[in-house]
Order: structure tokens, then sequence, then C-alpha cells
């Protein structure tokens, strides 16, 4: 903390003035503006130590010098108790306000960085419900495409099965077919059949009668 208020101090030093030369009141006491340069003169002001005085004009000869107040006041003081920068309770005010700002600026950014690291565990958070879910959902996939694999294994069995049902059908049909011919073909055979068995009742019941008689007249013409 102390390397760091000395390093604002010199770097505030450094900073240019004003086209106007500025002086100001040593930090060891405060002195006395006269209306003249000698200690016989008037005193009109005694300005705190710090306190930035603007250059008028400097008598090397009285050892004195004409400033002016930032009020617009303006007198003679001696030139031994002036200094080119500002006291060093001035500069440390500044540094120290410097330094809140710095603090303050920090602070702020140590908020923005907690705010940040939330909402990167949130971001976290909610990967890893995504990842869950996508995992979830892989797996109901799956189990949707075994489902769907299922399905069309059996729509396949379910029209192979069809198929043999149809070509059972045909076949039975062309039995069904076959058999009719068969009756048919069987009540035919027994017609013809019949038939044949009237025809040779009827021929033998015509020729039978006829030998019969041919039998008679043999035996007669013996």
């Amino acid at each position: 903390m102390t390397r760091l208020i000395i390093i604002l101090v010199i770097s505030l030093s450094s900073i240019a003035t004003t086209q106007a030369e500025t002086l100001y009141v040593s930090d060891t006491l405060d002195i006395n503006m006269r209306s003249g340069p000698s200690t016989g003169h008037k005193i009109i002001r005694t300005p705190d130590s710090g306190t930035p005085l603007t250059v008028l004009e400097k008598d090397t000869s009285s050892g004195y010098t004409r400033v002016r107040l930032s009020s617009g006041t303006e007198g003679w003081v001696l030139t031994r108790f002036l200094m080119n920068k500002p006291a060093a309770k001035e500069q440390l005010a500044k540094a120290l306000e410097t330094i809140k700002v710095f603090q303050s600026s920090s602070s702020n950014a140590q908020n923005e960085l907690i705010a940040l690291k939330d909402t990167h565990q949130k971001l976290e958070r909610k990967a890893k419900k995504l990842t869950t879910s996508n995992t979830k959902l892989e797996k109901e996939l799956s189990s949707i495409k075994k489902t769907a694999a299922n399905a069309i294994n059996i729509e396949r069995e379910n029209k192979k099965i069809a198929k043999e049902l149809l070509s059972l059908e045909r076949n039975h049909q062309l039995l069904q077919q076959q058999t009719e011919a068969l009756k048919d073909r069987r009540e035919k055979d027994w017609f013809i059949a019949g038939a044949g068995v009237l025809i040779i009742g009827m021929l033998m019941g015509f020729i039978i009668p006829k030998l019969r008689f041919k039998k008679k007249n043999n035996w007669g013409s013996l």
C-alpha cells in the first residue's frame, strides 16, 4: 500500500502546471502574505500549508514573491517558504482519493467477477441438465428405434404370413376344384357304369329268351 501511495505521489507530481507558474505554501508552516516585499508591510493573509499561489513577479533582492490567491487577493510572501510541488499532505490526500477510486473500481470488478462466476455456475448447471436430458432423449430414441425395428419385423412377418395364407387359400381353392372335378368325374363314371349295366341287362333280357327258344326248337327237332 505504501509503495502504491509513493508511486501515485510521484506520478501526480509530474503533471504539467498551467501557463502561469504556480507555487505552493511550504508544508512545514503557515506563512504571512504582506502588502509589500518586507516585514514592515502589513499582513493581509496567512495562507495555510499547501495553499496554491499564482506567481505574479519575483523580487530577488528582497527575497519576496508577489502572488495571487485563488480568491483574487494579491500580496507578497517570502520566496523561501514556497515550493514547486503541492504539500505532501495534499499529495497524500489526492493519492488516497485516487486509491479510493481504484478500490471502488476494483470492488466493482470483483462484483462483476462474482456475477460472472455465478452466471458461469448457472450455465454449468444448465449444461449438466441439458446433458442429462440429452442422454435421456438418446435412450428414448434408442428404445423407439428398437420398437420401430420390432414393428418393421412384425410387419414383415405379417406380410409373409399373409402371403403364405394367400397361397394356402389358393391351394385350398385348387383342392376344392380338384375335389369337385373328381366328384363330377366319379358321378359320370357311376352314370356310365349304370348305363352300361342297364344296357347289358337289356341285351341279356333280349338275347336270353331267344336262346331258350332256340334250344326248345332244337330239342323238338330231335
